[in-house]
C-alpha cells in the first residue's frame, strides 16, 4: 500500500451480497444502517454489541456472531468492515481480506485500509460521496455544502419527476426549516403550485419563474376559495398535463382536507400521491416545550377541529366525554371558539385551573406563547388580542413546560 496515488471512486452494489463487520460498537452502529440501505446481508462478529445494533438482530435485520472474529467469516463476503478497538484483531482482518481479495476498511488506520468509507449524502436519487486523504471532517463539511447547495436550489438540478398529476404537500407548521426534503423536492418539480396562507410563504420564493402560482388562501370570517375551486383547479390543471403541487401548512390530512383532494383525483381519473408534512398539533407546542405527553402526567393527547363551538348542530365532537378525559387536549382553529369551549370543559368536569397554552404563529418569528388556565382564557386572550393561527394546548402537560407559572394554581 502507498499513500502516493489517490483511491479510485466506485459505487458499490451491495443488495444481496454479504457484508461483514468485526467489532459492535460505535463505528459499527454508524456503519451497519447505510450498509442496511444499500440491501447488503450484514453479517456483525462481535462478542458485545451496542443496544442499538442488538434491536437490528431482534428485528431479523443483521446476523449476529456473538464471539471474536474467525478468517472463515469473510467466506463469500464481498467487503468487510474492521471495527474492533484491538488492533491485533484489526491486523488479522485485513490479513485474510487481501488473501481472498475482499475490500476491506480499517476504522483504526485507514493508511492500512484497502477502502475508505466516504461522506455520504443524498439528494432526490443522487448520492454524493466525498473522500478527501482521510480528513473525515473536511469530507463531511463538504458533503454537507454539496447536498444543501442541491437542496436549497444553490445548485440547480431541474431533472426530476414532471409526469403529470397533483401531488399533495404538507408544508409543516410555517417555518420553512421545518418543511420535509420531500416538500422541498416536489416543489422543485412543479408545474403549477396551488397554495394556502398557511404553506411555507418563503419556500415560494423559490419557485422557477415559469411555474404557475395559484393562491387559494382561506382566510378566517374573510375571503376565502371553496373546497370545490381547489378541488376543480388541481385537476383542470393535471388534466392540461401539468405536475400539480397542492402545497399547505402542516400535514394535508390532519384538518387539511387533503382526503377530498384525492378523492376528487380519484374521481377525475387524475394520479395524484401524498407528501406527509409536520403537523402542527404536536410541533408547535414542541417548539415552546410543551411536550403533549409525559411520563406521569398525561398517557394520551387529542387532537380535536375548535372551528366549531359546543353544541353546534354540525360539530362531531362529544365535549362531555372530552371534558372527562384526564390527558392533553390540543385544539387547532379554535381561537375564536375557545371561550365557549373552555366554558364546555369545566362544565364536564375538568378543573378551571387546569392550564393552557396558546401558541399564536408557532415556528414563525412573530411566535408568542399565552400562559394561561380555562378559568382565565376568555380575558386572557381579549386582552392580548390573539388572532389565528394558533395551537390551543390544554392539561397538565402546559404546567410542565411552565412550572413556575403554574406553582400556585
Amino acid at each position: 500500500m502507498t499513500d502516493d496515488f489517490p483511491p479510485y471512486p466506485a459505487a458499490l452494489r451491495l443488495a444481496g451480497r454479504r457484508v461483514v463487520v468485526v467489532g459492535g460498537g460505535h463505528v459499527a452502529q454508524r456503519r451497519v444502517p447505510a450498509l442496511l440501505a444499500a440491501g447488503a446481508e450484514v453479517v456483525v462478529v462481535s462478542p458485545e454489541v451496542t443496544p442499538a445494533i442488538e434491536g437490528l438482530v431482534s428485528g431479523g435485520e443483521v446476523t449476529w456472531h456473538r464471539r471474536g472474529f474467525r478468517p472463515e467469516d469473510l467466506d463469500e463476503a464481498w467487503y468487510v468492515i474492521a471495527a474492533t478497538n484491538v488492533t491485533e484483531v484489526n491486523e488479522e482482518i485485513s490479513r485474510t481480506a487481501e488473501s481472498q481479495r475482499i475490500f476491506c476498511v480499517r476504522a483504526d488506520d485507514a493508511s492500512k485500509a484497502t477502502a475508505w468509507t466516504p461522506a455520504v449524502g443524498r439528494h432526490d436519487g443522487t448520492t454524493v460521496a466525498v473522500v478527501s486523504n482521510r480528513e473525515p471532517r473536511k469530507s463531511a463539511a463538504l458533503r454537507d455544502r454539496i447536498i444543501d447547495g442541491l437542496r436549497d436550489g444553490a445548485l440547480p438540478m431541474r431533472t426530476h419527476d414532471r409526469s403529470p398529476g397533483v401531488v399533495l404537500v404538507g408544508g409543516g407548521p410555517g417555518n420553512p426549516e421545518l418543511a420535509t426534503l420531500a416538500a422541498r423536492r416536489a416543489l422543485a418539480d412543479a408545474d403549477v403550485v396551488v397554495a394556502d396562507r398557511l404553506a411555507p410563504r418563503e419556500l415560494l420564493s423559490e419557485l422557477s419563474p415559469d411555474v404557475e402560482l395559484i393562491d387559494v388562501a382561506k382566510l378566517p370570517r374573510g375571503r376565502s376559495a371553496t373546497q370545490e375551486q381547489i378541488n376543480q383547479v388541481i385537476v383542470d390543471r393535471a388534466r392540461e398535463g401539468k405536475r400539480v403541487v397542492r402545497f399547505k401548512g402542516g400535514d394535508s390530512f390532519v384538518f387539511g382536507r387533503g382526503y377530498e383532494e384525492a378523492l376528487a383525483c380519484a374521481e377525475a381519473g387524475v394520479p395524484c400521491t401524498v407528501v406527509p408534512g409536520i403537523t402542527s398539533a404536536t410541533s408547535v407546542p414542541a417548539l415552546v416545550g410543551i411536550p403533549v405527553t409525559h411520563r406521569g402526567v398525561a398517557h394520551e393527547f387529542t387532537v380535536i377541529s375548535g372551528h366549531l363551538p359546543p353544541d353546534h348542530p354540525e360539530s362531531l365532537v362529544e365535549w362531555d366525554g372530552v371534558a372527562r378525559l384526564r390527558g392533553t387536549v390540543v385544539l387547532l382553529m379554535a381561537v375564536q371558539n375557545l371561550p365557549a369551549i373552555a366554558s364546555r370543559l369545566v362544565d364536564g368536569g375538568r378543573p378551571a385551573s387546569t392550564p393552557v397554552a396558546v401558541i399564536s404563529d408557532g415556528s414563525m418569528p412573530t411566535e408568542r406563547t399565552l400562559w394561561s388556565t380555562l378559568a382565565e382564557v376568555e380575558g386572557d386572550i381579549q386582552r392580548d388580542a390573539v388572532r389565528p393561527p394558533a395551537i390551543v394546548v390544554i392539561g397538565d402537560v402546559v404546567a410542565v413546560a411552565n412550572p413556575s407559572r403554574y406553582a400556585t394554581a
